[in-house]
């Protein structure tokens, strides 16, 4: 199990990190185009949160420094997923809702599983 739950930490990583970099750069004109219900500081503030739970996700496995955040980290990255499904439901973007609770149903095992029988 501690395998398949690096493995899950590994993907979600690449894919919060590629999300969080994605909106981080994207300019502010764009953002307020593609996200008409929320200001460009709040996706941003998400981008930096995504970016930071990737690394929270990865660092203290690999450096054990404080293995603790992890399951802290994938929790947090839970709580991201259910803004983003209830955003995307709101625009009845059923695509995106599905691809978002399937990455909040991965970071709760993550976060279950580190927090639980299989601690770093």
């Amino acid at each position: 199990m501690n395998i398949a739950l690096w493995v899950i930490q590994i993907l979600l990583a690449l894919a919060f990190l590629v999300s969080g970099i994605t909106k981080a750069i994207r300019p502010s004109e764009k953002l307020r185009v593609e996200f008409t219900e929320l200001q460009p500081g709040v996706i941003r503030l998400v981008a930096v949160a995504e970016v930071l739970g990737t690394l929270g996700l990865i660092l203290p496995g690999v450096t054990g420094i404080a293995p603790a955040l992890t399951p802290v980290a994938a929790a947090g990255l839970a709580i991201i997923m259910v803004g983003a499904v209830v955003t995307h439901a709101r625009r009845h973007e059923v695509k995106s809702v599905v691809v978002n609770v399937v990455l909040l149903a991965l970071t709760v095992v993550v976060a279950v599983g580190r927090f639980g029988p299989f601690p770093l």
